[in-house]
């Protein structure tokens, strides 16, 4: 997540971010999720382009070795009122994709959780209104998905909707948890997903 501001900040920014990611190994894919402070609490269609002109895409999907990833924008679920026509582009996108029934596993990648703990929790400022939640969660368990990973809360959190684990995981920056700053090591079997949250300083070099 890059945490944009006006202008001069934002450009700085964004040349900043690109700099940190050219030591990155080239062997490596980047994947870039857009999330509020990228396209904006209230985005515009002048907010998306500018962060699909220096980014790429604002949603996706992807397979890794079978494997189907899909990448939504999930400030289309936080508020559309300027942008409802490329949210209904966005939800005609996703019902096509999600048709998927050959992957062995299907992972969903976003920004802001459908929920924290539970499904039925009370909406606040880090989750998804609850009709829209509710509204989403079935669909995908009908799709098949396994897993849905999200950040935004700056804190670990998650919980399941049926068979789906939602997976929050806490920032590689500023930490408002328990947990230091860190990322988490996901792992994917033929059979099986798991994943674990690492603090900065006890990343290890095999999982």
């Amino acid at each position: 997540m890059i945490i944009l501001v006006e202008e001069p900040f934002r450009t700085q920014q964004e040349i900043d971010i690109k700099n940190v990611f050219t030591e990155l190994d080239p062997s490596i894919p980047l994947v870039c999720v857009c999330g509020n402070h990228d396209v904006g609490e209230f985005p515009t269609r002048e907010s998306i382009k500018r962060y699909t002109d220096h980014f790429g895409d604002d949603y996706f999907d992807f397979y890794c070795s079978g494997v189907h990833c899909i990448v939504l924008n999930s400030q289309f679920y936080v508020d559309a009122t300027h942008v409802e026509d490329l949210k209904r582009e966005h939800e005609k996108w996703l019902d096509e994709v999600l048709q998927d029934k050959q992957s062995k596993h299907i992972l969903i990648f976003q920004h802001v959780p459908w929920f924290l703990n539970e499904p039925n929790e009370d909406k606040d400022y880090f989750n998804v209104e609850i009709n829209a939640r509710l509204e989403m969660l079935e669909k995908f368990s009908k799709a098949g998905v396994k897993k849905i990973f999200c950040g935004h809360y700056h804190r670990n959190a998650g919980g399941f909707y049926k068979s789906i684990e939602e997976i929050v995981t806490s920032a590689i920056g500023l930490s408002l948890g328990e947990q230091k700053s860190g990322l988490r090591l996901v792992r994917v079997t033929e059979d099986d997903i798991t994943h674990q949250y690492f603090e900065t300083e006890n990343i290890p070099t095999t999982f």
